[in-house]
């Protein structure tokens, strides 16, 4: 959740133009007004201001689904009003949840018998999910510890430098060490063996990525298992992975069937991906799929019967839409393995149409990989007179919203651009994009270089100095003032 904040030097009252058909009064900007309004002012009004957000298809800053086919939009507005957590009211969607769990959880591979039912959750998304993983890992290495008699208050866990905040988020909130693997120059994920390293007797888990947000590279988890199964061995540890699959995980396994990331792996026990990514709903859905009913502890799991029946429930809310569970169900019997295996190798020719044209322009270097999350990303060769920011905020005057940002240590001095292809960004929308790049690298050409960086740094440093010698000089002049007046009070006439 984002902490709101009032905008500095904003009117306190919000002014309609078509809604004045309605209202001839405006509305108070952060207070509740004290009269209604007509149904029609209130819709103007929100509609009027929601026209300045981006628009959702040109955003190629997120991963998140922005295109639904019609009937499943339809399906969403049936279902907006149904509470998901109703599992007595409302048994078919609890019934859908527990077939995405089961698809899902044999799409990864998951060793289950042929009656044997998956362990999984359907969550809000990955950061959820990845919480409610971490917390199981947590608990199951207290356990372990408490049973060993030693001290189990200084848990810690494994990443690289290019996790996402949720897992910041994680170790901060529950308690737990972070672990992180410094990135370097041309190598921007994870190291397996430095990982490894760090991996000690108070190591709950290692998280690797399947497509790492930075350049959408899939982390090796398979050389990550054969390293941490040899240092298990020599040390009579049982270190476990989770992987991180937000991104990869709907992709995996119908561009690469071949690569072992998954359940196939031992050590792995359990994996959380995002439904609003490359699952293809709307934003509000994520899961997490545990290898075994033993990788998750039962005491963690709540059982509530005030809403008519008992219901298992492992979650860090409660209420919460059933939509996006029932448009997840949607999407993978509507699509099936072929529908989402046509998608994804679309992305990723689409993806490669971006990357030769960016590279025909000759001002870049790609820093993304051909395989994984189907992305481009990319820095400019020469910075010395503009930089990946301004190309970014340039961008914007044509609608693009493409993100720059810089690398994690020890890479921090990489700046890149970053494209996400998704199913509704088109060859014909690609190569429009490339289009105006190359407008707003002559527009930059055109225009005065930039201050560089260490220029800027050096103007800092004056700016400061001479703030810094204007208050000794305000307060020179201020005993001055205070011994003059004392003078003239003391003094003989």
């Amino acid at each position: 959740m984002v902490l709101s904040h009032g905008v500095g030097g904003s009117d306190e009252s919000v002014h309609s133009t078509f809604a004045s058909r309605y209202v001839r009064t405006s509305l108070p900007r952060f207070r509740m007004p004290e009269q209604s309004i007509p149904k029609e002012a209130a819709y103007q009004i929100i509609n009027d201001e929601l026209m300045l957000d981006g628009n959702p298809r040109l955003n190629l800053a997120s991963f998140v689904t922005t295109w639904m086919e019609p009937e499943c939009d339809k399906l969403i507005q049936a279902s907006v009003n149904k509470n998901y957590v109703d599992m007595d009211e409302y048994p078919v969607t609890t019934e859908l949840q527990n077939r995405c769990v089961n698809m899902i959880a044999h799409l990864f591979n998951a060793p289950l018998g042929e009656s044997e039912t998956a362990v999984g959750v359907g969550t809000v998304g990955s950061s959820e999910a990845i919480m409610l993983a971490g917390l199981a890992f947590k608990r199951r290495w207290q356990n372990k510890m408490k049973a060993a008699g030693k001290p189990c208050d200084k848990p810690n866990i494994v990443t690289g430098a290019n996790v996402q905040v949720c897992w910041e988020k994680f170790a901060r909130y529950f308690e737990v060490e972070l672990k992180e693997v410094k990135l370097r120059d041309g190598y921007y994920v994870m190291d397996p063996q430095k990982a490894v390293d760090l991996v000690d007797e108070n190591t709950i888990c290692v998280a690797a990525i399947l497509g790492s947000t930075l350049n959408g590279e899939f982390e090796d988890v398979k050389l990550l298992n054969d390293l941490l199964t040899k240092k298990n061995e020599e040390t009579g540890w049982d270190t476990p992975i989770h992987v991180d699959a937000a991104s990869g995980g709907f992709i995996a396994p119908f561009l690469y069937p071949e690569l072992e990331w998954d359940f196939r792996l031992p050590l792995v026990k359990s994996i959380n991906v995002s439904g609003h990514k490359y699952g293809l709903v709307y934003a509000g859905i994520g899961w997490c799929i545990w290898r075994t009913k033993e990788d998750l502890p039962e005491e963690l799991i709540f059982h509530i019967n005030y809403l008519g029946a008992d219901q298992p429930t492992f979650t860090l809310n409660f209420s919460k839409g059933s939509s996006q569970v029932i448009a997840q169900y949607y999407q993978l019997i509507r699509l099936g393995f072929e529908g989402y295996r046509n998608i994804m190798e679309n992305c990723q020719e689409n993806a490669m149409v971006l990357k030769e044209g960016l590279e025909k322009t000759g001002k870049f270097n790609i820093v993304s990989k051909d395989n994984g999350v189907p992305l481009v990303a990319f820095s400019l060769k020469d910075s010395s007179r503009h930089n990946e920011f301004e190309i970014s905020d340039f961008l914007r005057r044509f609608g693009w919203i493409v993100p720059a940002y810089t690398m994690p240590p020890d890479a921090q001095h990489v700046t890149v651009l970053r494209v996400v292809i998704r199913e509704d960004f088109s060859r014909t929308l690609a190569e429009r994009l490339v289009i105006d790049i190359e407008k707003v690298l002559h527009e930059l050409d055109t225009l005065p270089a930039r201050v560089p960086s260490g220029d800027l740094a050096a103007l800092a440093a004056a700016e400061a100095s001479e703030r810094q010698m204007e208050k000794q000089r305000e307060v020179i002049s201020l005993w001055k003032r205070a011994v003059l007046a004392k003078k003239k009070t003391n003094g003989v006439c």
